[in-house]
């Protein structure tokens, strides 16, 4: 592995950082691999699209599975425990007590809570950014036939700075929303930046943390945002159709969205005198009238509890720094003069996304076709190569993708 390297090293600091990056990357890399798969000797480089199920979370798929082939194994107990142990799960993960979790099914649901339950007024502005990906979009479209003015900020360098915003922001901006990363560049916002700059005016700032929820730590009790969405098939290695979202309890309360699911509305969560409970809308409920309906989706919500369980324990601190170790090593390895870098290297912008795309453009389709021949799969997004490596990538698996890219 570390042994083999065909590729000429470009911009390295030393050799003696590259090592001990590499010996690093080498000890996390040879567990959390254990961990995964089998990947049937292909190399997955594309979280940001799917990310794959650990173990565990297999493990807890077939359990629900189970559950369904033989009913009489699924107690009542269940329909409760299941969004509560998920809701503990991703508490921890942004530092939230469990009732303030929402459930939801993607990123999506979580922005549509927002669109459609705010008290908007006409003339209100949404801020939104160009370029953006759709799911920050589209909800918000539907509030111009209520007169709400939708406006796209068009930033000079990929994504929105905090004074770009604080020039943009006028007296009748009522929220800005952005992805905390961008999908199709791989450069990251100054999250507490922009969140300072919305305070300050009084605007609602909704995050997108579906490409970086994961795989960098985030603490919504102390960051300047009042709404985090996110999936939960990306970095949290869930199922497909998982999500939540977390909404500022003061904002929360004062949307007005008509939900109520019949099960969360019940006095208790007994299901045998379902019938003797009064019928009502219950004011006490917190996030959890805003879950998506069937919270006890057990072949979904069963194997997410597993992933995000693992994730928590292996520690999202060491997850972000394999993960830049491996990225580190992975610009580092290309040809300057063949390829350009398009994601930020360092800083606050940096990302678990590399965007990268050969000097001749229109290249980069056949070494897309190539990657793929090889057993290594990547995303093709809008002309450009998007590696994504997540906890379970390795050397073999850098040096290996490296060595194609090189050859091509």
């Amino acid at each position: 592995m570390a042994g083999s390297i065909s590729y000429p090293p470009q911009n390295l600091c030393s050799a003696s950082n590259l090592l001990t990056n590499r010996m690093k990357s080498l000890e996390g890399a040879k567990h959390y691999f254990q961990d995964f798969g089998p990947f049937e000797d292909r190399i997955w480089l594309n979280c940001a699209h799917q990310g794959p199920l650990p173990r565990v979370a297999v493990e807890a798929a077939t359990e629900a599975l189970s559950l369904k082939i033989a009913p009489h194994r699924i107690k009542d107990e269940a329909f409760g425990l299941v969004p509560l142990r998920l809701k503990k799960a991703l508490g921890r993960l942004i530092n939230v007590p469990p009732d303030d979790i929402i459930l939801g099914n993607s990123t999506s649901y979580g922005l549509h809570l927002l669109a459609n339950g705010i008290p908007w007024q006409p003339k209100d502005e949404v801020l939104l950014v160009e370029g953006d990906f759709p799911a920050n979009i589209f909800p918000w479209l539907g509030l111009r036939k209520r007169g709400v003015v939708v406006r796209l900020i068009k930033p000079q360098n990929f994504v929105v700075q905090a004074k770009e915003l604080r020039d943009q922001i006028g007296e009748s901006t009522r929220l800005f929303c952005t992805s905390w990363v961008n999908s199709f560049t791989g450069h990251a916002v100054d999250v507490p930046a922009l969140g300072e700059v919305c305070r300050a005016s009084n605007v609602l700032f909704m995050l997108n943390g579906s490409q970086a929820i994961g795989t960098r730590p985030l603490d919504v009790s102390t960051t300047p945002i009042d709404g985090l969405a996110s999936c939960g098939f990306k970095w949290l290695c869930g199922p497909y159709a998982t999500g939540f979202c977390w909404i500022r309890p003061e904002l929360r309360e004062s949307l007005e969205y008509n939900q109520a699911y019949w099960l969360a509305m019940q006095d208790t969560r007994d299901l045998d005198l379902m019938r003797e409970r009064k019928i009502a809308l219950r004011n006490d409920l917190g996030a959890s009238i805003y879950d998506v309906f069937c919270t006890a989706n057990f072949l979904n919500f069963m194997p997410w509890i597993a992933a995000i369980e693992y994730l928590l324990e292996q520690k999202i601190e060491e997850i972000e720094s394999h993960n830049s170790n491996w990225i580190s090593e992975f610009i580092a390895g290309l040809d300057s003069e063949t390829y350009e870098v398009i994601s930020p290297r360092e800083g606050v912008a940096c990302s678990t996304l590399v965007v990268v795309s050969h000097k001749r453009a229109e290249r980069n389709v056949g070494l897309y076709q190539a990657l793929r021949s090889k057993g290594i799969d990547v995303a093709f997004r809008e002309g450009n190569l998007r590696f994504a490596p997540h906890l379970y990538n390795t050397d073999e698996d850098l040096d290996r993708t490296l060595s194609v890219l090189c050859a091509a």
